[in-house]
C-alpha cells in the first residue's frame, strides 16, 4: 500500500470550505493526511451571511463546518492558530507558538484582509481603536458589534459595497439611526453604474437609513470612545459606532515571507501551482493571469479544479479564469450583474430600461448580437436566464428588448434555467426534489445545497417549492 502523503491547508475560509467538499467527493482522506490551519476559533463559517449574526442570529446559523465536521472526516483541524511561513527547503509549515506541520503539499488559502484607511482620531492614545470603532469582517466582529450597539445609536458605516450595506441594513434593523458613508459616486460601483448605484440609493434610503456618495471620512471625534465624525467637506456627523467595510485586498503575508512569488497576489497558473514545487494557492489571495477575484464564486471553481488535479480524478483540469456573475440580495434589495459595465467599442450599444415608481433598473450592453453585460437593480426576474446565454454565446433578438420579457437565444427550456449560481443547481433539479418529497426550501438546500452559498436564491426556491408542492396536491385530488 502507498503511503498517505501530507497535505496541508493554511487558512479556514469559504475557499477551504469548498476545497473540503471536493476532497471528500473524491475520497482524498484515502491518499492523504489533511492537516486545515486556521486564524479564527472552531470551523468554517459562510462569511456572505454575517449579516444574519449583526441582526442578532446565533454564530451557528453562519457555521457551514463545526470542528465536529473535521474530525468524522479524518482531517486535522488546528484552530485558532497562526501560520507565519512556509520552509520549503524543509517542507513545513512554521506555526507561531507551536511544532512546526510537515507538508509534501501545502495550499494557501489565507483570503483577504479588510482594507483600513488611515483616519485621524481612529485610535486611542495607546494606539488601540477607540470604543465604537470596527472593521465589519468576521464573526467575532459581528459578535463584538452586536454586543455594543444599542437601539438609538447613531452608527456610520464607511464603505457603500456587499459588506458595508448588509451591515448598515442589519444595524437599522437592529434601531439604531444608520448613515453610509462612500467613496465612489455611486453604491456598490464594482457592479454597478451610477445609475444603478443611484437607483440602490433610493431603495436603501427607503428602507430608513441616509446615504453620502462621494464623500470620506477625515477625522473621528471623541477621546476614548467614538462621538462623532468629520467629513472631507467639513460636515460633522455625531456617531455612538463607527463601522468600516471599505474593501479588502489579498492576504499575501505568508507567501511573502516564504518568498513565493506574489503581485497583488499570490501568483498562480492555471493548475493552480505557484512558483515553488509543491505549494498551491486559491481563493481571494491569489492572482491568475493578471486578475485577483473578490468573489467566492471563482475561488469555488478554483478548488473543483485543484481537488480534480491532486486526487487524480481530473488530472487534465485547469482553470482558465472566471466570468463575474454576481447575484445579490443587498440591504434587502435584488441586485445581479454580470460581464462589463460599460460599453469598450464604439459600435458597443448600452440599453437602459429605468422603472422611476419602483426604483427598478435594468441595462444591457451588447455587441452586434451578443450580450456582454448586464446589470439588475430591483427586478432580477430575468438574469438567470440571461446569463446563461451570456455563457454559452446565444445570439440576442433582432430586438435586444425581448430578452428582458423572456430568453428566446439558443431554445433554453425553463426547467434548465440556474437558479442557484453559487452550486449550479438547475429548476429541474429543485423541481426533481419536490417531486421526490421535498416539501420546504431547508429540505431542498439539504438535497442540492441551493441557498447554502450566497443565499440570494432562496426567494425563487420557495416560489419553485410552492408552486410544484401545490401541482402535486392538485394531481393527487
Amino acid at each position: 500500500m502507498l503511503r498517505k502523503r501530507s497535505l496541508v491547508i493554511v487558512g479556514n475560509g469559504m475557499a477551504t470550505c469548498r476545497l473540503l467538499d471536493e476532497f471528500v467527493a473524491r475520497d482524498a482522506q484515502k491518499l492523504y493526511d489533511i492537516t486545515v490551519i486556521g486564524d479564527e476559533p472552531g470551523g468554517a463559517y459562510n462569511r456572505i451571511l454575517l449579516g444574519k449574526v449583526l441582526e442578532g442570529g446565533e454564530p451557528d446559523v453562519v457555521i457551514t463546518k463545526p470542528p465536529s465536521w473535521y474530525e468524522q472526516h479524518g482531517v486535522r483541524l488546528l484552530a485558532p492558530a497562526r501560520a507565519e511561513r512556509i520552509d520549503v527547503a524543509q517542507r513545513q509549515v512554521l506555526v507561531h507558538d507551536a511544532d512546526p506541520v510537515h507538508y509534501d503539499i501545502a495550499i494557501l488559502a489565507t483570503g483577504s484582509q479588510p482594507i483600513v484607511p488611515g483616519i485621524n482620531g481612529v485610535h486611542d492614545e495607546e494606539g488601540q481603536p477607540k470604543a465604537g470603532v470596527f472593521v465589519y469582517r468576521t464573526l467575532d466582529d459581528c459578535v463584538r458589534i452586536r454586543q455594543y450597539a444599542r437601539p438609538g445609536d447613531n452608527a456610520v458605516v464607511l464603505g457603500g459595497g456587499l459588506l458595508g450595506l448588509e451591515a448598515a441594513k442589519a444595524l437599522s434593523d437592529r434601531g439604531l439611526h444608520v448613515t453610509v458613508i462612500h467613496l465612489g459616486h455611486g453604491l456598490m460601483n464594482t457592479q454597478l453604474d451610477f445609475v444603478g448605484g443611484e437607483m440602490l440609493r433610493r431603495q436603501i434610503e427607503r428602507c430608513g437609513m441616509f446615504v453620502r456618495v462621494g464623500r470620506t471620512i477625515e477625522s473621528v471625534l471623541g477621546d476614548d470612545r467614538v462621538q462623532g465624525i468629520v467629513l472631507n467637506d467639513g460636515e460633522h456627523l455625531p456617531a455612538d459606532v463607527l463601522i468600516m467595510a471599505c474593501g479588502v485586498r489579498p492576504r499575501v503575508d505568508v507567501a511573502r515571507s516564504s518568498k513565493i512569488p506574489v503581485n497583488k497576489g499570490i501568483l498562480v497558473n492555471d493548475t493552480l501551482a505557484t512558483e515553488v514545487p509543491g505549494v498551491y494557492a486559491i481563493g481571494e489571495c491569489t492572482e491568475h493571469a493578471g486578475v485577483t477575484y473578490g468573489l467566492v464564486a471563482p475561488a469555488w471553481e478554483q478548488a473543483t479544479v485543484l481537488a480534480g488535479l491532486l486526487t487524480g480524478a481530473q488530472p487534465q483540469a485547469r482553470y482558465r479564469g472566471s466570468k463575474l456573475y454576481a447575484r445579490l440580495k443587498v440591504a434587502g434589495v435584488e441586485v445581479a450583474s454580470f460581464g462589463v459595465l460599460e460599453p469598450t467599442l464604439e459600435t458597443d450599444r448600452s440599453i437602459q430600461v429605468i422603472e422611476e415608481r419602483d426604483f427598478a433598473y435594468r441595462k444591457l450592453v451588447v455587441r452586434g448580437r451578443q450580450l456582454i453585460g448586464a446589470m439588475f437593480v430591483g427586478n432580477v426576474n430575468n438574469a438567470a436566464s440571461l446569463v446563461q446565454g451570456y455563457d454559452r454565446g446565444d445570439p440576442l433578438p433582432e430586438d435586444p428588448l425581448e430578452v428582458l420579457c423572456s430568453f428566446t437565444g439558443g431554445g433554453a427550456a425553463s426547467g434548465d434555467r440556474t437558479i442557484c449560481n453559487c452550486f449550479k443547481v438547475s429548476e429541474s433539479a429543485i423541481v426533481a426534489c419536490v417531486k421526490d418529497g421535498a416539501g420546504s426550501v431547508e429540505a431542498v438546500t439539504e438535497q442540492t445545497k441551493a441557498c447554502s452559498g450566497c443565499g440570494s436564491c432562496k426567494t425563487e426556491v420557495a416560489r419553485l417549492v410552492q408552486l410544484n408542492t401545490q401541482q402535486k396536491l392538485a394531481a393527487s385530488a
